[in-house]
């Protein structure tokens, strides 16, 4: 178990930490997308791309509520994707009113290919610029960002 750490009212270096970790995660993410370029895609197509390979299936209707537009505008642009050849819709099993959309097989091909390019550069810059000591303090590091991500969700 990790120890709790004594909380103080106010920390000028914990602000100025959050704020350089915020920047860096930032660059981090930016240089990593570069990596494996999505395209012509809008953010909106990116995210609904996420969304579908994270979590499967989903209406119009559930996209637009978790993108937090209207669902005609998801429709626009939900149609895009399908032209593209990225989503495929199919009825749904328990209201043939809807349907389900999915990422179309090769559109999840193209997500793992991007997926292992950005983790392959990723891994040549560590193996490159970083010493066994240093990848090490990278993973320990790791270790603690995990746990922010694990206690604010």
């Amino acid at each position: 178990m990790t120890e709790k750490p004594e909380n103080t009212a106010s920390s000028p270096a914990a602000l100025a930490l959050a704020t350089d970790l915020h920047a860096l995660i930032g660059r981090l993410r930016r240089k990593l997308r570069r990596q494996a370029h999505m395209g012509d895609l809008n953010w909106t197509q990116k995210s609904v791309l996420r969304h579908l390979d994270r979590n499967g299936s989903a209406t119009v209707t559930g996209l637009a509520r978790a993108e937090g537009v209207r669902t005609q505008s998801m429709g626009a642009q939900v149609m895009s994707l399908i032209k593209a050849g990225l989503v495929q819709g199919a009825p749904h099993p328990n209201d043939g009113r809807k349907t389900l959309l999915s990422l179309t097989p090769s559109c999840k091909e193209w997500l793992r290919a991007s997926r292992a390019l950005r983790e392959d550069w990723l891994y040549h810059s560590i193996l490159d610029n970083f010493t066994e000591k240093e990848q090490q303090t990278l993973a320990d590091a790791t270790a603690l960002l995990q746990r922010i991500v694990d206690v604010t969700d």
